[in-house]
């Protein structure tokens, strides 16, 4: 009888521990949050979504707080919408989840900054006292400066100290990402009608984060007839049109505008002037200048013809003629 109370009690001890194995909570990690744009500027519509491959996110009560204040409440609302404030402040947003197994409770801050991308084409011609930008031809090369806003604790971080990831076309560019690499240069695809370069700066503790994207698309190059005064020099005010009237002597500038390399001297770049589809040789040392001289007893027209080509880059050629009466 001793013997048989001794196996029960066993039985009932085996059981028991059995019975009592513990069930372990969901973890925090298990909710996955998603910011939409994962870096956004000031005063932009921010999108927060939870996420959750072990939790039934749509049954469960979910609590909104921002900067301590419930701003959204309810079953399943696992999406939230809020609109950042100025460069220089944050916001505190805490969400608490309500699951079965218990609470979690996610800490997420926005702190908005922004990202000015400035871009120039290092090898394109305009000529000298040009207002307006140099504008990339095809093959041209383009470099890309970031300068970030961003402010930790109301200062402004060192754009030398922060780390870069540079996209060109949605490839991730690593040897030209790092530490303290805020400037980013490529040539130009002549198979491209376009560029997209994307950037991520951001703190050494990453932290914070800036990003920006910039589209940059190619342009013709072309030529633009002036007058050369031997006295004056260029005149810039006005450009020759067709029928331009010469008597006696005179000189034709060529400037070509966005060509590549903008050095004019370069033995790359090719000159032909045709006078009547004749081909004029050119004893100046400026390629871009075309003397003439006509006969004060004769009158009529010519047609005047220049080609521009750079032999070592395919698809930058250029050409422009005008009509010389005289």
């Amino acid at each position: 009888m001793i013997m048989k109370l001794k196996l029960l009690l066993s039985c009932f001890i085996i059981l028991g521990f059995i019975w009592t194995l513990p069930v372990f909570a969901v973890q925090p990690a298990s909710i996955l949050v998603n910011i939409s744009p994962s870096n956004p500027a000031p005063f932009e519509n921010t999108t927060i979504t939870l996420n959750s491959f072990s939790s039934n996110l749509d049954t469960v009560l979910i609590n909104w707080l921002v900067n301590g204040k419930t701003a959204l409440s309810g079953i399943g609302k696992k999406s939230f919408l809020i609109t950042t404030g100025a460069a220089d402040t944050e916001l505190k947003i805490q969400v608490k989840i309500f699951l079965p197994d218990g609470e979690i409770d996610k800490n997420i801050t926005l702190a908005p900054s922004e990202m000015v991308l400035l871009w120039q084409a290092d090898d394109s011609y305009v000529p000298p006292f040009y207002k307006g930008k140099a504008l990339p031809s095809v093959s041209c090369k383009i470099k890309i400066v970031a300068m970030p806003e961003i402010k930790n604790s109301g200062r402004k971080v060192n754009s030398k100290n922060m780390t870069y990831s540079w996209q060109k076309d949605y490839n991730n560019m690593q040897n030209d990402s790092g530490y303290g690499k805020n400037f980013f240069s490529y040539i130009d695809d002549y198979l491209e009608d376009s560029s997209i370069v994307s950037v991520i700066a951001s703190t050494i503790d990453q932290k914070f984060s800036s990003e920006s994207e910039i589209q940059i698309m190619p342009t013709q190059p072309k030529i633009l007839f002036y007058k050369e005064d031997a006295n004056l020099g260029t005149i810039w005010e006005t450009m020759l049109s067709d029928a331009y009237k010469i008597s006696g002597e005179g000189i034709i500038k060529a400037e070509p505008y966005f060509i590549s390399p903008k050095d004019l001297r370069r033995p790359e770049l090719v000159f032909s002037w045709s006078i009547n589809d004749n081909p004029v040789s050119v004893s100046s040392l400026k390629k871009n200048l075309m003397p003439l001289k006509v006969d004060t007893e004769s009158s009529g027209q010519s047609k005047l013809k220049l080609e521009i080509e750079n032999k070592d880059k395919i698809f930058q050629t250029v050409n422009k003629e005008i009509n010389v009466n005289f």
